[in-house]
């Protein structure tokens, strides 16, 4: 498989208009086995209540039936399980479960996609792709908003996407690169399967492409590639009298622009251009505002990815542009941190320090950027709060004064911030 892959991605790089066919091929029992390497472990099953280990009792025998079905085009997708979780805002995100053997004929299929359109994806998209983050999309804006003379920001969120994406435009994109009609037909398979809600009640759907989904991602970014990047690139800064900047994170993007007339053509014509591919702007989330170290004492303040980018002066008198976390995500975080320590706090303190610690170092990996230390320890302070009051509520009596209690935190190491921008430097 991955000889196959480097092939393909090998042909892509040199031929970009070259349109690939026989992928439907690669869907066999060696690459199969190959994929199962890649798929998360401990992700939760679908409407066949299997899991991968369970799946793995009898691997030889279930992957030669299955390679065996795909050949013989017997293979059939199963109904999508949909959930609910928390998005922070009081809000619930449907996330789409496949079954077992959906996941991992996604799996191959997400790898084959990924070989293609990596050489042709832009390289200010950065969500969903092997070696890029959040943290490169957040330094990219850091670069751009500091040494490019930006003067203003569009600031914009596509409402619903995931379950915005028209099926038939989609198809049309991935043509432009794949002429491989069975293999083009098993993602039009996965785009139609229905959704078994939590009611019992199945929906088919006609656009979207279920949050969740192995394949989900890469056709996501895809479709934004040709709607959003190629149109930014080709079109909307050709027309631009200053400099322009388009970054995107999956669905979430940001553009800055040289001069407020460049800002407004932009803000005015991006509805129409998304709604030409059936998506919407959420106007509550998408905005234009001012933002210019020439001007800095007057302008706004933008979020993007979990922060919010605003030009202050140090102590030094020098002028920066400081990422302090978002007051959304810093209220949404402190509150799932309390509702796990409520729910944990009679479970043994040798069992829970290892649990919060791994909670409290994966909060400092993404928000320990540099100049953001003030939020974490902040976050790090509540923390220890809520700790002190909750496990003083095991029952009726007291457990700890504040000597006692900090002498615990010490035994048990509870994980301190620190800054982990690879970029700090």
């Amino acid at each position: 498989m991955q000889t196959s892959l480097l092939a393909i991605t090998e042909k892509a790089k040199r031929e970009k208009r070259y349109r690939f066919r026989n992928l439907y091929q690669l869907l066999r029992k060696e690459n199969l086995s190959d994929s199962l390497k890649y798929m998360n472990r401990r992700a939760a099953p679908g409407v066949d209540g299997y899991s991968l280990s369970d799946y793995e009792v009898n691997l030889d025998k279930n992957i030669n039936d299955l390679a065996t079905r795909l050949k013989e085009n017997r293979y059939r997708t199963k109904l999508v399980k949909r959930v609910y979780i928390p998005k922070g805002n009081g809000k619930m995100r449907p996330l789409g479960l496949p079954a077992i053997e959906d996941k991992l004929v996604q799996t191959a299929v997400t790898r084959i996609l990924g070989s293609i359109y990596e050489t042709d994806f832009d390289e200010n998209s950065f969500g969903y792709r092997n070696g890029r983050s959040a943290h490169d999309a957040l330094e990219k804006i850091r670069r751009i908003t500091t040494f490019e003379g930006i003067g203003y920001i569009v600031e914009a969120d596509i409402k619903g996407f995931f379950d915005s994406i028209n099926h038939d435009w989609l198809i049309k994109m991935l043509e432009q690169r794949i002429d491989d009609r069975p293999f083009l037909n098993q993602i039009r398979k996965w785009l139609k399967a229905g959704i078994l809600n939590p009611d019992g009640l199945t929906v088919h759907p006609t656009t979207g492409t279920p949050q969740g989904g192995i394949v989900s991602p890469v056709l996501a970014n895809v479709y934004l590639h040709y709607v959003l990047d190629l149109w930014f690139e080709k079109i909307v800064k050709k027309h631009c009298q200053g400099r322009a900047f388009l970054v995107r994170y999956a669905d979430d993007f940001l553009c800055a622009f040289q001069y407020e007339r460049d800002a407004e053509r932009f803000f005015n014509v991006l509805p129409k251009r998304l709604a030409k591919f059936g998506l919407e702007v959420a106007p509550e989330k998408t905005k234009l505002l001012r933002f210019s170290k020439a001007d800095w004492k007057n302008g706004e303040a933008f979020e993007f990815l979990g922060f919010e980018h605003r030009w202050i002066r140090s102590a030094r008198g020098k002028l920066y542009v400081r990422r302090k976390t978002a007051r959304k995500k810093f209220i949404s975080s402190v509150r799932t941190i309390k509702e796990w320590c409520i729910k944990n706090r009679s479970i043994r303190l040798a069992i829970l320090f290892p649990q919060l610690n791994k909670k409290l170092k994966g909060y400092y990996n993404y928000y320990g950027l540099f100049g953001n230390s003030k939020s974490i320890w902040k976050f790090y302070d509540i923390v220890v709060k809520l700790l002190f009051k909750w496990l003083n509520r095991r029952s009726q009596r007291w457990s700890y004064n504040r000597e006692p209690f900090n002498k615990v935190l010490k035994y048990y190491r509870l994980s301190t911030p620190r800054v982990t921008d690879k970029y700090a430097r």
